[in-house]
């Protein structure tokens, strides 16, 4: 008797299709991942290969004119400087170059570097649009580099001083030199004309600088727009440089001197601790938790535990100008926890000192050195491992713990 087999198609055979959920979520993984890659990556990178694009459009052309007059000047030396139709070459080259080196920038989201291509991306288009039309590859190219720092500025918000300053100082050069080599190229332009290197240098500096003293007066339309251009990219550059170089470091300074005096205004019934030690800043912790202000004397070479916010004075606390700056005699009390004893014997009495009506506790580490700092009179005495040891023993022999006998041993009293 032959055993039936089942229908290949039969309408209620089981599938072995993976269920939609095991697929779908590696899909979404992979789509969060690149749209992470996209926010953190992508902006930057965009404009960076826009900005090399543009850059090499802008100067590609200009180099044989520019290989052209570099081999007039080795053969005829300064001489070959008067054979203007090769000047030319050298702005939009330097133009070109600088939007290659701003791409570094972008790529790294700097913020100067931001501003510099906007500048040179613009001057680039609107040369292009002058000169070569609306056909220009370069146009276009400089009008997607113009839109994309328009559309993603946000993302270029880091202002390294060191990066910034190379940056500003590559970009205050390049703009010099384009500058007297525009200058030169329609010297016939102004009056009196401009023929040699030095008078360019100096038009270049007394226009970009906006002094115009009205020596060298430019008469031609195209040396007007060039002066124009140079007064634009002048004032651009040189307002970037010092608002991303100097103004933090001036900033920085004045930020720090008013912090420091406002700190030292509102230092008025506070806690000062001395020490970084753990009992120390266990207890800032716990003031900080409860909105008391607390002052910090941490001493000098010793790695500080305590955040960046806290109000810290680096010195030495046994002198008498670092417990003034601490304002130890508005303080409600001072704390000695440094890790040496001695150490903060010689607190209590410098403390006593300049503020001897301000209570002053005293850590002591060593239970041995509890006769010892007694003798200094500071108004508490505290000693972890008496209070400890004595109530590990009260609670082992079920010994009563009142207040009162909390208080002789947390301040290890007589």
């Amino acid at each position: 008797m032959s055993t039936p087999t089942p229908a290949r198609n039969a309408p209620n055979a089981p599938t072995t299709r993976p269920p939609r959920g095991n697929v779908i979520a590696p899909a979404r993984r992979i789509r969060d991942a690149l749209a992470g890659i996209w926010r953190r990556l992508g902006p930057p990178a965009l404009a960076a290969l826009l900005a090399a694009l543009c850059g090499v459009l802008e100067a590609r052309p200009q180099l044989e004119p520019l290989l052209r007059s570099m081999r007039g000047l080795e053969r005829h030396g300064a001489s070959a400087i008067v054979r203007l139709a090769d000047l030319a070459a050298y702005p939009q080259m330097l133009i070109g170059l600088g939007l290659v080196l701003m791409s570094v920038g972008l790529a790294l989201r700097a913020r100067v570097a931001w501003v510099i291509a906007l500048v040179l991306g613009l001057q680039v288009a609107g040369a292009a649009a002058w000169f070569g039309g609306a056909s220009s590859p370069a146009l276009w190219s400089a009008l997607l580099l113009v839109a994309a720092l328009t559309l993603l500025a946000r993302h270029f918000n880091r202002s390294n001083l060191a990066a910034s300053s190379l940056f500003a100082l590559l970009g205050i050069g390049s703009l010099l030199v384009y500058g007297i080599l525009g200058s030169l190229w329609f010297g016939a332009g102004y009056a009196p004309p401009i023929h040699d290197l030095g008078t360019a240098f100096y038009y270049a500096i007394e226009t970009m600088s906006t002094v115009g003293y009205g020596d060298i007066v430019p008469r031609s339309p195209a040396a007007r727009m060039f002066t124009v251009s140079m007064i634009v990219l002048g004032i651009t550059v040189f307002a970037t440089t010092l608002s991303v170089v100097i103004g933090p470091l001036v900033g920085g300074t004045i930020k720090r001197t008013l912090e420091g005096r406002m700190q030292k205004k509102h230092r008025r019934n506070h806690f000062v601790i001395i020490g970084t030690s753990s009992l120390a800043y266990t207890l800032w912790q716990e003031l900080h938790t409860r909105g008391v202000a607390v002052t910090v004397i941490a001493p000098p070479g010793n790695l500080s535990p305590y955040p960046a916010d806290a109000d810290v004075i680096t010195g030495d606390a046994t002198r008498a100008e670092t417990l003034e700056e601490a304002a130890v005699a508005h303080a409600r009390a001072v704390l000695t926890l440094r890790d040496d004893d001695a150490e903060n014997a010689f607190a209590v009495l410098a403390v006593k000192e300049i503020a001897p009506t301000v209570k002053t506790i005293a850590g002591v580490n060593d239970a041995r050195h509890l006769a010892k700092i007694r003798r200094v009179q500071p108004d508490m005495l505290f000693a972890p491992q008496v209070l400890g040891s004595e109530l590990l023993v009260r609670t082992l022999f079920d010994e009563p713990i009142d207040k009162d006998t909390v208080s002789r041993l947390l301040f290890a009293q007589d």
